[in-house]
């Protein structure tokens, strides 16, 4: 017999007390390893369905302006240096950069004026596929234009014109047939007419060319920054900005749910953690005699205190192991009954494993520190009174 012999008798001779307990610290890490494991497929999921409310980085062509004024009259702004952009290179440069996986859509944008009889009009060419993906909460009565001198009006634009779906208009003497209206959306789109991009460089602007381009970036794995950082760098000569306030709600709706995960597993650890100190303290009270004999016997306080801290330690390691890969399997289920385990890329890692089997040892440990030391304090004399 010996300082580890001892903790393990004691767990093989009250194993009922010990299963119930190991169940218990098992069962907490378990939710704690799976709640991680689908908060994080599902931050990234929400982060991708919030680029359908619109881009969070805008590239435009750097420009500067001219403030022209004669006898204190302000005669207004005058741009200089404006160009477009080169559609080609500029999505070359943006999947070229290191932090291109964190890029979701690129969506490139051609705005011109066009007579619509004789009304001005704001004509948009945009790349469908992508614009469906960038505006997912785009209402259309009627349908997305399939032809090539198809077109999407926005609401205000449609009333102001009269038009319907089926309607056709010119735009600068170019037949075209409205083949959707939008619903009201509360912003620009709603006072613009959308083509194609090839249809509306080729009659309202030049062939590869765009005025600006729309990104949508998941900045949940890094600063937004860093993604605007790096877009300056391949694309020298052009204005990029971070629209800071999209960002940051988006940021809040990926936060919340993280940090609602992490308190319900701060929570959950927490009463783990109680489970342990209250059955260790219990086991402490049972064993007073034991103690006091060992510590007749020779045994020193330090001693004392190894032996409960090893209870621990043996604990928390079995319910790491068996938490991580229950979790871990947990997961799997949850994410297939909210259906996302398509889309969930989860891969079973021994080194996190390890280490979740090191921090609940440490916290099984932590969890044991005072009755432990309840223990080493008992005195010789005690046992041999109650004796």
């Amino acid at each position: 017999m010996n300082i580890l012999t001892i903790p393990l008798r004691n767990i093989r001779r009250k194993w009922v007390k010990t299963l119930l307990l190991l169940l218990v610290f098992t069962l907490g890490v378990t939710s704690i390893v799976s709640l991680n494991y689908v908060s994080s497929v599902v931050g990234d999921s929400l982060e991708k369905k919030l680029t359908a409310y619109g881009a969070n980085i805008l590239i435009m062509p750097q420009s500067e302006k001219l403030t022209v004024s004669y006898g204190g009259f302000a005669m207004g702004d005058m741009a200089l240096g404006v160009h477009d952009l080169d559609e080609t290179l500029v999505a070359e440069r943006v999947a070229g950069i290191e932090l291109r996986e964190r890029i979701a859509v690129v969506a490139p944008k051609l705005v011109a004026m066009a007579k619509a009889g004789d009304t001005a009009v704001g004509v948009v060419g945009v790349r469908w596929d992508r614009e469906k993906i960038l505006k997912g909460y785009w209402a259309v009565n009627g349908a997305f234009p399939e032809a090539e001198n198809g077109v999407l009006v926005g609401a205000k634009a449609a009333a102001n014109l009269g038009l319907v779906p089926g309607s056709d208009l010119t735009l600068n003497d170019v037949p075209v047939r409205v083949a959707g209206v939008l619903m009201p959306t509360g912003s620009d789109d709603d006072s613009v007419i959308f083509a194609s991009m090839d249809f509306a460089q080729a009659h309202f602007g030049s062939p590869g060319r765009v005025s600006f381009v729309e990104v949508a970036a998941l900045c949940a794995g890094c600063p937004i920054d860093e993604i605007v950082a790096e877009l300056q760098k391949a694309l020298p000569g052009t204005d990029i900005q971070a629209l800071q306030s999209i960002v940051k709600q988006r940021m809040y709706s990926v936060n919340f749910v993280k940090d609602l995960i992490l308190t319900v597993s701060l929570v959950i650890l927490f009463i783990a953690c109680c489970m342990v100190g209250v059955t260790m303290l219990a086991s402490v009270n049972e064993r007073i005699k034991e103690i006091g004999l060992m510590r007749s016997l020779g045994f020193a306080r330090s001693g004392v205190f190894a032996i409960f801290c090893f209870e621990a330690v043996v604990i928390g390691l079995v319910a790491g192991a068996a938490g991580y890969a229950a979790g871990y399997g947990l997961s799997l289920k949850v994410l297939a009954l909210l259906d996302m385990a398509k889309d969930a890329t989860l891969v079973f890692n021994p080194g996190h494993m390890a280490l979740t089997g090191l921090l609940i040892v440490a916290v099984s440990v932590l969890s044991a520190f005072f009755p432990a030391w309840k223990a080493a304090s008992v005195e010789p004399s005690e046992a041999l009174i109650s004796l």
